[in-house]
């Protein structure tokens, strides 16, 4: 009996295991091949299919090779990708009232954010499947911070930056429209170009974005609060989900909340080694001002979330946000062992000093 040359045995392996795959997810990111984004996306693509038995995979396009989010989520829409990582701005553009998330100094620790996206993930889960998208997990971009030539010491120090604004982002117009401040809209591609001839001197973006776009090279201070903390997450179609088996559904759901939480875990590291890479380029971190000049910062964040309530959302989820932030907060000034186990029983807050 003749032997089968090794290369027919491997092309032959290789046309099971592609007629194998029933469902084949189409998969856009901005994100670049080789970023922590892309190498935790191809980990959780290997396991859908290992636990699928090939059946189920991602066809994953980085780099922003399928567009930027508006062309994703229009090729979405017509059938011709499947799913997606947003930021905010993409996952505006689907249902509003997750740019809650983008607000300025909503948060001020990512306790607090994983807090309150795990309290909403089920009622922000309804509405995306409103509007035909399955929310498979939160991966948020992390926080973002003010860049500038002049050291921001307070809010008055802010007024007098020439500052970049994302054009046609409706959050940060009403951000800095709180803030009192008129910033310069520009594309991101743009920008560069406007620190280099001085149109700007203001920049916001996260530590990692800030290396990546080479934009803290025309910059020489960093404030240490955050502005915001930046919203993302990856949707799947309601169309391409509802064609999976529902054993195979409830893998893709449980795998991608297990990945994209590592996920956000690998990116808040990668971002806080960013920030050692700024400082050793010289960068100035500005610490932040007493309280008194720092409750003036989030006094105009809260201004900023009424505003956006007449357009992204209501204020009624502006409220139970801000409610189950300060709850929250008071509960995490009383020490573990002081927690009762039982949660009929009445909580003894301290008054904040």
């Amino acid at each position: 009996m003749k032997k089968i040359p090794l290369i027919i045995l491997l092309l032959l392996l290789t046309n099971t295991l592609t007629f194998a795959q029933k469902y084949k997810i189409k998969f856009a990111s901005l994100a670049p091949d080789g970023s922590t984004w892309m190498n935790v996306m191809r980990e959780l693509d290997q396991t859908i299919r290992q636990e699928t038995g090939g059946e189920v995979g991602f066809k994953i396009y980085p780099g922003g090779v399928a567009g930027d989010e508006k062309d994703v989520l229009r090729k979405i829409r017509l059938g011709q990708l499947h799913s997606a990582g947003f930021t905010g701005v993409g996952l505006g553009e689907i249902f509003s009232e997750v740019r809650i998330f983008d607000s300025p100094f909503l948060f001020r620790n990512y306790e607090e954010v994983d807090f309150i996206q795990k309290k909403f993930f089920d009622q922000f889960a309804k509405g995306f499947e409103e509007k035909g998208f399955i929310l498979l997990g939160w991966a948020d971009v992390g926080f973002v911070y003010v860049f500038s030539n002049s050291p921001v010491k307070k809010l008055d120090d802010m007024k007098k930056v020439k500052m970049w604004m994302w054009e046609g982002d409706f959050v940060a117009e009403a951000t800095f429209k709180a803030l009192s401040i008129n910033p310069i809209p520009l594309s991101v591609i743009n920008v560069m170009t406007a620190l280099q001839t001085g149109m700007v001197n203001g920049v916001y973006t996260s530590p990692l974005a800030m290396i990546a776009l080479q934009w803290f090279t025309k910059v020489k201070y960093m404030m240490k609060i955050s502005l915001a903390d930046a919203a993302g997450a990856v949707l799947i179609s309601k169309r391409m989900f509802n064609k999976l088996p529902p054993e195979y559904q409830n893998i893709l759901k449980t795998k991608s909340k297990e990945y994209l939480t590592k996920l956000m875990k690998l990116s808040r590291e990668d971002n806080q080694r960013s920030i050692e890479t700024l400082k050793k380029n010289g960068i100035k971190l500005v610490p932040a001002p007493p309280a008194e000049q720092m409750s003036q910062f989030y006094e105009a964040g809260k201004k900023a979330r009424r505003m956006m309530a007449k357009k992204l959302y209501s204020l009624e989820l502006v409220e139970e946000v801000e409610k189950s932030l300060i709850d929250y907060r008071k509960r995490s000034l009383i020490p573990k062992s002081k927690i009762p186990n039982n949660k009929s029983e009445n909580l003894k807050i301290p008054k904040s000093k």
